[in-house]
């Protein structure tokens, strides 16, 4: 019900909005003087109350909420919200007498709410049964990835047919299969690289061949029409939050999350600009909003849910001054060696500094488990943390509870105002290089950029990636 709250409000909310503002101020809006007015206010109002779920999707896992409260509710008023913007679009499109399809309006309306239904539910039944005889009988992943290919363009061509779009048939379906238990993690790895890393930049360069956005960049209509969709959506979606229930940080971030508009905007305004209902200024001020919704979305929920920032070693990290092969043989030697890189190009005394750390040394031993220690003090003379990386292929005799020799050295250096700082970067270290095989990869590296690649790479099983997925 609260799904249904924030998608029906998501849709009406922007819709009466951009209809108005498209209706009344058509200039302003973006519309050129031969075009119908009553059209084009519709596919304004269309086009500002859509959202994209993909992008959605992705920004609430990235900020872990996709299997919280808010996170369910927001994705199902996001197919929603696609399900009417279609239909109304394909509904404007045989108003135009650009349709492909012969069927009457009504027809289309009622053959496209069927074929979603029927997609959703027992197509997505027969997909999960599916997937399990075809990953025991077929080669990954090309079985699969043939599976999924065929039927995704199979539900393309049925929505082109009854005049509504591939694009439509295409997203429905890969609800359904991304949905599917028994879809392998290596099998959508594989898929979404494929698309990512293939048909995304195709999408995006037939973009920039099609139209000159640098002569049609017209920044007062980019700047209302991004008002006005953030505007209707927000509002919309945050109220039938609240009608829901939610808080009003949660109403307001609910609202901002179903703003993100994505490729899905893109796609329409580019089927817009090919039936002329649009011309390339108003198309080049959709594709702006798109970008722009959904670049802030994920900050602005982080924002609006005081939700921080996680602070990570590598994130102080520089190719100048903090990754050496240490030729010290002993930790004190150690640390100066690595406490001088650091020190090289910044206005501190690196004495001073040495100092600090070896006092704490002195006090509690900082070797960990595997090969790894991590020196450090806080000091008021540095506004932001100082990381240096060494790396001994050979070991050096930290004292170290396995009794292993140590080949990674992480020296951290806070602000002495800071003490949480310190216990987060410290943390970070333990977490990322708590892994024999990632530190004795990273003891052999020989620069920056390879220790960078080393530390950033998933080394664990893939059993054990598949399950953080899951419970994300």
């Amino acid at each position: 019900m609260a799904a249904m709250k924030v998608g029906v409000s998501g849709v009406v909310v922007p819709w009466v909005l951009g209809f108005i503002a498209a209706y009344g101020f058509p200039k302003m809006m973006g519309a050129e003087p031969d075009a119908d007015r009553m059209v084009f206010a519709l596919f304004v109002a269309t086009a500002l109350s859509i959202s994209a779920l993909p992008v959605i999707a992705k920004t609430l896992l990235d900020l872990k909420l996709f299997r919280t409260d808010m996170g369910i509710v927001v994705v199902a008023a996001a197919i929603f919200n696609d399900l009417v913007g279609w239909i109304i679009f394909a509904v404007i499109l045989a108003m135009l007498g650009t349709g492909v399809s012969n069927l009457s309006i009504p027809m289309t309306i009622a053959v496209t709410l069927t074929f979603v239904v029927t997609i959703l539910t027992l197509g997505r039944w027969l997909i999960d049964r599916c997937l399990p005889w075809i990953q025991a009988h077929a080669s990954w992943p090309g079985g699969v990835l043939g599976f999924a290919l065929t039927l995704a363009l199979f539900c393309a061509a049925f929505t082109e047919w009854i005049g509504v779009h591939a694009i439509f048939g295409s997203f429905l379906f890969g609800i359904a299969l991304g949905d599917s238990r028994h879809l392998r993690e290596r099998t959508r790895a594989t898929i979404d690289q494929f698309i990512s890393f293939i048909f995304a930049p195709l999408f995006f360069a037939s973009l920039g061949l099609r139209v000159d956005f640098i002569s049609k960049f017209d920044l007062g209509l980019v700047l209302v029409v991004l008002l006005v969709a953030t505007v209707g959506k927000v509002v919309g979606c945050g109220l039938g939050a609240k009608w829901s229930g939610f808080s009003d940080r949660m109403s307001l971030a609910t609202g901002i999350a179903m703003n993100s508009r994505g490729a899905m905007e893109i796609i329409l305004g580019s089927l817009a600009l090919e039936a002329g209902l649009i011309r390339e200024r108003m198309f080049v001020a959709l594709v702006v909003m798109a970008l722009v919704t959904s670049m802030m979305s994920g900050p602005l929920i982080r924002l609006c849910l005081k939700q921080r920032t996680a602070r990570h070693f590598t994130d102080f990290l520089t190719s100048k001054n903090a990754f050496c092969r240490l030729a010290a043989t002993d930790r004190f030697a150690a640390i100066r060696e690595l406490v001088d890189l650091g020190c090289r190009d910044r206005q501190i005394d690196p004495h001073l500094i040495t100092a600090l750390v070896l006092a704490r040394e002195d006090v509690a031993g900082t070797s960990l488990e595997y090969g790894v220690a991590i020196p450090h003090a806080r000091t008021d003379r540095i506004t932001q943390p100082m990381v240096m990386v060494g790396v001994s292929e050979e070991g050096i005799d930290w004292d170290s509870p396995d009794g292993e020799p140590t080949g990674v050295v992480v020296l951290i250096v806070t602000p002495r105002g800071e003490p949480q700082m310190q216990l987060e970067l410290l943390a970070d270290v333990a977490r990322t290089l708590h892994d024999a095989k990632r530190v004795n990869l990273a003891r052999q590296t020989q620069s920056y950029t390879e220790f960078l690649a080393c530390v950033k790479s998933d080394l664990r099983p893939r059993a054990e990636q598949r399950q953080e997925t899951t419970q994300a």
